[in-house]
């Protein structure tokens, strides 16, 4: 029985614990959080919830620990500083700097004989397998990500934070044309403009200046001002009858030709369509935390990736009913 622990409570979280309760060699005998543990309510009967500080003296009773960073800022503070400690799974999403992260987890869990596997989810994570298979498959050829439809909680927290505004959910939609003409094979060159549109949906506080709100959104640097971005503005009713769901999804393609005339054209596409994106991510995470901990038992140590992982570790089944139901 893999013993798991889960650092945050969180949406992530709570899609963690879903997933280790419907894996029939997990057990989740710990979640750790900053906040009173009072006030975290977990679903798994018997389980107890700790301090943050407890973590330091228990190194004995789990054998992965699941950091559920609550920001971006989070997980470059404790993932090197826990994986001293425990073989470690987290889920940094920011692209730009994951070599950096990669390095100092990596002298982090060397130095202590540990295996972490970082960036885990969708994307980054099964979106970049299916981007490296696709490009060793097709030398020849050009990469598009499309996310969406779905609820960015990161987009969504941005404008939460615009003075006046009580709740948002921000939804990140492709273009369908876009879309269309890469299914194609047509190769276009699109701006980011051209590939998503955002939509808004915000309850403001008694009396703010709704044309205020929808400026400052419409020309937030990093977040929508490279967007087409419609802004709706509902009630608090409104907002917890359409709007209380998490879904996401997006599709990863790659085009790419053939032949000594480069004569035949190849689409290769990994869609996603998720009814609960931490749910969905909380499974993906659940399945590399077995990985981690198969390869610590086999001696591995160090940071690892997506990329380092074969699927067999992945698995609950054994070598043998893998080649005779799945291969």
């Amino acid at each position: 029985m893999i013993r798991i622990g889960i650092f945050g409570y969180g949406n992530l979280g709570k899609g963690v614990e879903c997933a280790v309760a419907k894996n029939p060699d997990m057990e989740l005998v710990g979640v750790f959080t900053r906040r009173d543990p009072a006030s975290v309510a977990v679903k798994t009967p018997g389980v107890k919830v700790y301090r943050e500080e407890a973590l330091q003296d228990m190194t004995d009773e789990i054998d992965v620990l699941v950091l559920c960073g609550g920001s971006a800022t989070d997980l470059p503070q404790q993932t090197p500083k826990y994986a001293s400690l425990y073989n470690v799974v987290d889920s940094f999403d920011t692209h730009a700097r994951i070599p950096e992260h990669f390095a100092n987890v990596d002298a982090a869990a060397k130095a202590a004989g540990k295996t972490c596997v970082i960036s885990c989810g969708w994307d980054p994570g099964m979106f970049s397998l299916n981007r490296l298979y696709a490009n060793c498959i097709l030398p020849d050829g050009k990469d598009y990500t499309f996310w969406g439809k779905g609820v960015s909680q990161g987009h969504s927290d941005a404008v939460r934070r615009i003075d006046g505004v009580k709740d948002c959910r921000q939804y990140t939609i492709p273009v369908e044309e876009a879309m269309q003409a890469v299914r194609e094979g047509r190769q276009p060159e699109l701006t980011t403009r051209q590939k998503h549109v955002r939509e808004c949906f915000v309850v403001a506080e008694e009396g703010a200046d709704l044309a205020r709100i929808e400026s400052e959104i419409k020309n937030m640097p990093n977040y929508f001002a490279d967007y087409d971005t419609t802004v709706h503005f509902i009630t608090e009713e409104e907002m917890a009858r359409d709007h209380s769901g998490l879904p996401h999804g997006g599709s990863v393609i790659r085009t790419g030709v053939t032949g000594f005339e480069n004569e035949h054209t190849h689409v290769v596409e990994y869609k996603l369509t998720l009814d609960s994106n931490p749910e969905f991510t909380g499974s993906v995470i659940a399945a590399y935390a077995r990985a981690v901990y198969r390869m610590n038992q086999e001696g591995m140590t160090g940071c690892k990736t997506v990329f380092d992982i074969a699927p067999a570790y992945l698995s609950n089944f054994s070598g043998e009913e893998l080649r005779a139901h799945l291969l």
